[in-house]
């Protein structure tokens, strides 16, 4: 259950995640751009130095355009741009998996670009792209995410999923990663102070709800009109909190988890195995649990027809 000394002494099944508490940067121009993406390539040789053990180094939300939410097309990138290429180089020359984040060009809406987390594995190769499914509205520009949820294989043959910012916020979406096979969950953010105590325990939440390892940072320090929180953490399949970080920009808060143990407890568990018993409920009294979906609001989504008692109350619907 321990970190192993922030992955210092590292297991034959561990996987040791690096959390980058980045500083959060001022991006206005193309020149912006690019010294904040060779800040983070520099930082990617940080995380190896800093710890030889490191299977795979996250960045958070906004690591390269800040908090702004500037859709300018002067500071957006594109998925095969050379911010992005730059972060694959680095991986590769390093010798260690990392997870980006990006404001990408929307050529059919390019008022609003798609918010993109993208990993590399230790050879600069693409395994994971994600758009954000859950734009943090009424604030966010972002088109919702159209792609769904993808499940990897990660480092030293983990399951590993990505979700970005407010996604964290609606417990479907880790469920979604759960029930695909993620054994870890990534969440990056930009967060400020006021969504601290959120963030913890959806953090915590997420971990429990679904047997699965979260490991989750938000970006850190002061631009001048923002402050968001750091706050690297990760949380064992249990909830509890294996690794916590705190507010110091660019620390990298490590700490090694174990995937096979989430196997072993989604296997071997009975009390509160509820990703499984969600699907089979109460099956000491039926054989094999009920079966049926008795949750109005999923048939509802589904159905495109989902509405709240007080739907025709809510004051904050289109963004202005």
């Amino acid at each position: 259950m321990s970190c192993g000394l922030g992955g210092l002494n590292k297991s034959p099944n561990g996987v040791v995640i690096g959390l980058v508490q980045l500083q959060l940067p001022i991006v206005k121009t193309k020149d912006d751009l690019k010294k904040q993406t060779a800040r983070v390539v520099e930082l990617v040789g940080k995380a190896r130095r800093n710890l030889g053990t490191m299977d795979l180094v996250v960045f958070p939300e906004y690591m390269l355009q800040g908090l702004s939410m500037d859709t300018t097309e002067e500071v957006l990138c594109d998925r095969y741009g050379p911010e992005m290429m730059a972060c694959a180089k680095a991986c590769a020359d390093h010798k260690i998996w990392g997870c980006f984040s990006i404001m990408e060009r929307n050529p059919h809406a390019p008022e609003n670009p798609f918010n993109v987390g993208i990993i590399f594995d230790d050879q600069g190769k693409e395994v994971l792209y994600y758009r954000k499914l859950h734009p943090w509205i009424p604030v966010e520009p972002w088109a919702p995410g159209d792609l769904g949820i993808p499940v990897i294989d990660g480092p030293n043959g983990c399951k590993l999923a990505l979700i970005i910012c407010h996604d964290g916020m609606f417990p479907e979406m880790a469920r979604e990663c759960a029930y695909k096979g993620a054994e870890i969950m990534i969440r990056t953010a930009g967060y400020t102070a006021p969504i601290r105590h959120a963030w913890k325990i959806t953090n915590q939440s997420n971990a429990f709800q679904n047997l699965m390892i979260t490991a989750s940072v938000c970006m850190c320090g002061s631009d001048g009109d923002f402050d968001s929180m750091g706050e690297g953490m990760i949380c064992q399949f249990d909830g509890t909190v294996l690794v916590e970080g705190g507010g110091r920009p660019d620390e990298i808060i490590t700490g090694e988890v174990r995937p096979d143990l989430v196997r072993e407890a989604r296997i071997n568990w009975g009390v509160e195995n509820n990703i499984y018993q969600l699907g089979h409920r109460a099956y000491v009294a039926v054989k094999g649990g009920a079966r049926d979906c008795p949750y109005t609001f999923m048939h509802d989504l589904v159905n495109k027809k989902y509405r709240l008692p007080w739907e025709d109350k809510v004051k904050h619907i289109d963004g202005r």
